[in-house]
């Protein structure tokens, strides 16, 4: 698959630039995991303020069907956490243990 150019942020859509999919797309993904491949934290800081922006740009476009906080957390963190464990709704069933 060929892509139109880098998998950067399209604001305040928070579309990929390159790709068209909901930023960051899986090639974004995997160039954040390169950049910060030595510093997980420093990762995590800065896709929390990369939410921070995409929530509020998102609200703002669609203020009465905006997306889902959880939907946008797991979006932008959940994938980078350690063992790369997206989070449920409250009251959802837990998720089984990997091994």
């Amino acid at each position: 698959m060929t892509t139109a150019g880098p998998h950067l942020p399209l604001r305040p859509l928070w579309l990929c630039r390159g790709c068209g999919a909901p930023w960051p797309c899986g090639p974004a993904r995997l160039t954040l995991l390169r950049e910060y491949a030595h510093d997980r934290i420093a990762l995590l800081i800065h896709l929390g303020g990369l939410l921070h922006d995409a929530a509020g740009h998102l609200h703002t476009l669609h203020p009465h069907d905006g997306p889902d906080p959880i939907q946008l957390f797991n979006r932008f963190l959940g994938w980078a956490l350690p063992g790369g464990r997206p989070t449920t709704r409250p009251g959802a069933p837990p998720r089984p243990a990997t091994l």
